[in-house]
């Protein structure tokens, strides 16, 4: 059975979510070995996996997509939410709505300094929905 996490958010900005994914693991199965499968509900927030040790990867990312993707670019036309409505949904596909990681034994098989990020790109907080499911190994 998926749970389903509701994650606030205050703006832009990636906020690491590592934890709450772990614990929803665990409590779907302890003893899992398998795949974890994390999806967000949203067209204008996303997920991935990055360097959770250093805040300026976080803040060098965040200035990457706000660079790639700019607001007020005049080729957009779906813009009746706001400036940061269509590139909202560009950064989406760049960064991706859904990941997959290997468990062992109920624990996220994650690298040293890896975390797993709700991207949200919207400039207003948003409560976000996350799913996260996990599937037997073979």
């Amino acid at each position: 059975m998926p749970r389903t996490l509701s994650i606030q958010t205050t703006g832009k900005g990636l906020y690491e979510i590592t934890a709450e994914v772990q614990a929803a693991v665990r409590a779907l199965d302890e003893s899992v070995n398998g795949v974890c499968t994390v999806f967000v509900q949203h067209t204008s927030a996303s997920l991935t996996i990055q360097e959770n040790a250093d805040p300026s990867a976080r803040s060098d990312i965040e200035a990457w997509l706000e660079r790639t993707v700019p607001e007020h670019d005049p080729h957009y036309t779906h813009v009746h939410e706001g400036p940061d409505d269509m590139p909202s949904h560009i950064r989406s596909i760049l960064t991706g709505i859904h990941l997959s990681i290997p468990v062992e034994s109920g624990r996220l098989m994650l690298g040293t300094w890896q975390g797993i990020y709700l991207c949200e790109h919207r400039r207003s907080p948003h409560l976000r929905h996350v799913v996260v499911v996990t599937s037997p190994g073979h």
